[in-house]
């Protein structure tokens, strides 16, 4: 197959790429050349830009083309329109994030989608990030309505991971000592090995593969316990775990998913119990969670000292949250 990523080099799309290759398909990368350039030598790469620069992709078909860049709804529908009847399928990355409610149980295909008041707005932000998912979806279902698959990823985690919101928990874990865990044991989280969902997608445009799905695991429940327990069965050391109740990380002005990644307060469960059925029946698998700790942790380990993590919890801030979290219970 001849596949298009629009990016390609990044944590997801590089991800799609090594596994197009290893398929065996002819891929063609579009992107502006900023993010590692000399990633893919081998493959053509379009230099452009999603905004205003799309004449590279004026002439050329392709079978497929894999959106994984796309954020601003009046961006993604130039490029699905100049694309359409010139590929076969348009893969549009969406996100979890795309559902008006997370009330537990937690959304499916057909769950209502974020609105905007201001269907204008532009700019990528907490409150807005959802919305316009939702809109850039609808832009690509307006230029392709046979040729779309919107895929909604939860948290997708693994090697490469700009974030560092997954690689937290193994990083820290592995640090050892009393470890603040969020909420309770009890809490569920989600995430998707980038590998996996990679392949995934590569397999949908094999099959042509059209429709919504939620895309994230694992096929079970996972529960925020069974994933730092996971951690330090991979890592070893001596980590324990003092789990916080949400109302003392409300007071203190913790930040869900930023600085206590992989958790959400209990109101919003339903952000990680998302309903992925349709997803398995379509053939996405996950490959063991302690299989995707133990490549995070190589990968990232050797560069902690000159990059240190993204997100989390900083050492000084947790050890502070630990003494006043001992100092309620003593009263």
């Amino acid at each position: 197959m001849r596949l298009l990523i629009l990016g390609g080099t990044r944590f997801l799309g590089r991800h799609l790429a090594l596994a197009a290759v290893e398929a065996g398909h002819q891929v063609t990368l579009f992107n502006r050349g900023q993010t590692a350039p000399d990633l893919f030598p081998d493959l053509t790469t379009l230099v452009g830009d999603r905004d205003g620069g799309l004449a590279p992709l004026e002439a050329g078909d392709w079978d497929a083309c894999i959106d994984t860049s796309g954020y601003v709804p009046r961006v993604v529908g130039d490029s699905a329109h100049l694309l359409a009847g010139r590929v076969g399928l348009y893969i549009f990355i969406s996100s979890i994030s795309v559902y008006a409610d997370f009330a537990p149980p937690g959304p499916n295909e057909k769950s209502p989608v974020a609105t905007l008041d201001d269907e204008t707005v532009e700019e990528v932000t907490g409150e807005t990030y959802g919305g316009l998912k939702a809109l850039c979806e609808r832009a690509v279902e307006t230029a392709l309505p046979e040729e779309a698959l919107i895929v909604r990823p939860g948290l997708i985690v693994g090697p490469h991971d700009p974030t560092d919101r997954f690689t937290y928990w193994p990083v820290r874990v592995a640090r050892g000592g009393e470890v603040l865990a969020p909420g309770g044991p009890d809490a569920p989280t989600q995430v998707i090995d980038v590998r996996d969902l990679a392949d995934w997608i590569v397999r949908a445009c094999e099959r042509g593969l059209t429709g919504v799905f939620n895309a994230t695991g694992p096929a079970a429940p996972l529960t925020l316990e069974g994933l730092l327990n996971t951690c330090r069965e991979v890592a070893g050391g001596d980590a324990t775990f003092t789990w916080v109740d949400e109302a003392f990380l409300r007071e203190s002005e913790v930040v869900p998913f930023t600085e206590l990644p992989c958790w959400v307060p209990s109101a919003n469960w339903g952000m990680l119990q998302a309903d992925i059925r349709a997803a398995l029946a379509a053939g996405l698998t996950s490959r063991p969670l302690s299989d995707t700790i133990r490549d995070t942790l190589e990968w990232r380990t050797p560069s902690l000292e000159q990059k240190p993590l993204a997100a989390g919890l900083a050492p000084e801030r947790e050890q502070v949250l630990l003494r006043a979290w001992r100092a309620r219970a003593r009263v």
